[in-house]
């Protein structure tokens, strides 16, 4: 265990964590079917809607499962045997959506996107006619930011459902329900909310809400976590500690200002790609978000190896990639709480790796 805990950690989820949040982690869980703990969830919701700013009568549902199943639940709710469905992908996570779909026998046609962040939409002028569409707006596979103004223009010119998985940049770049016109924001706790994995949370506006399907499965229901919402509970047994993380994460952001830590993730990526351009690696994407990097080697090295000595060797941990990118790329997170003096540790271990001396 405690070496685990000894490591620098740099993958996009989990990421480092704050003190505050850490240390109500290893508080005793207090019981959770009274006032008192649904005045926190109340709470955590009310912080949701404002950051995200979600259109008025937009609700937030809290699901004790991982962003996966954020995902696959805000399908099954939303859309039917009726829906005719676009699903952006662009790799790993944009594939994840399709088998969702292709899972639940649904309609729909995955259009492979490479090489640009879609701010050119001509590409799906073809499927006008869909009923939704489904992107993550940061594909964290290979750290493509796709342009969410654009895309959403698009969804709601031609009247569709548009749901967003922002799992791997809510908090580190902009996002506005709002003015993107997004129908279902899903998110999750372990990315730019810096708290432990096992908690998802899907924002719905009142487009979405209308669409929700009658009851046909138990425990992903959003009927049952509407109703129960009103309240401040959850049909089931929620992750109690981490909506008690979540409540002050929340609050601390509120305070700070979503801009300020936008701003902060801006500030620590832009650092780390700078002081790295010595070195024989470059970015995979043209398109990235603040919330992490995407590097390739250009000297040959295996990426994997690169991740292998890292972890081996300093105690850095970030994070390979599978497939035919398993030696070609890994991933550098700046989501969480991340200084520059942190990612100095990360900057230097890659400059001995590369036997090369800093800033010279």
């Amino acid at each position: 265990m405690n070496n685990f805990c000894e490591k620098y950690i740099f993958t996009p989820g989990p990421v480092k964590m704050y003190e505050e949040t850490l240390k109500i982690g290893s508080f005793q869980t207090p019981y959770f079917r009274n006032d008192e703990f649904s005045k926190i969830v109340l709470e955590c919701e009310e912080n949701l809607l404002k950051i995200a700013n979600a259109p008025k009568g937009s609700r937030v549902l809290f699901l004790t499962a991982s962003g996966t199943a954020g995902m696959e639940a805000t399908v099954q709710n939303l859309l039917n045997e009726n829906d005719n469905i676009l699903v952006i992908n662009g790799g790993g996570f944009g594939q994840r959506f399709v088998e969702i779909c292709e899972t639940h026998k649904l309609a729909h046609v995955g259009v492979n996107i490479k090489d640009t962040n879609l701010s050119d939409i001509t590409v799906l002028d073809k499927y006008k006619n869909s009923t939704a569409l489904l992107i993550n707006a940061h594909e964290t596979s290979i750290g493509t930011f796709y342009n969410l103004d654009s895309v959403s223009k698009f969804a709601k010119e031609n009247q569709m459902l548009f749901i967003v998985d922002a799992i791997s940049m809510f908090i580190t770049d902009k996002l506005d329900m709002e003015s993107q016109n997004i129908d279902a924001l899903i998110i999750s706790s372990h990315k730019g909310l810096a708290l432990p994995p096992g908690l998802s949370m899907v924002i719905l506006s009142p487009k979405a809400i209308n669409k929700i399907n009658p009851k046909h499965q138990l425990y992903f229901d959003f009927n049952s976590y509407l109703k129960d919402g009103q309240r401040g509970q959850t049909p089931f047994t929620p992750a109690v500690t981490i909506i008690l993380q979540l409540h002050a994460r929340l609050e601390q952001i509120v305070n700070t200002g979503i801009e300020k830590e936008i701003l902060k993730a801006k500030e620590i990526a832009e650092y780390f790609r700078k002081e790295i351009e010595a070195l024989p690696l470059k970015c995979f994407s043209d398109f990235m978000p603040n919330a992490m990097t995407t590097l390739t080697p250009t000297d040959g090295k295996s990426a994997t190896q690169i991740v292998k000595e890292l972890d081996e060797k300093f105690n850095v941990i970030v994070a390979p990639n599978g497939g035919e990118l398993k030696d070609k790329i890994f991933r550098v997170s700046h989501m969480g709480n991340m200084t520059k003096e942190y990612v100095d540790v990360l900057i230097d271990s890659l400059y001995e790796i590369y036997n090369k001396k800093r800033g010279v």
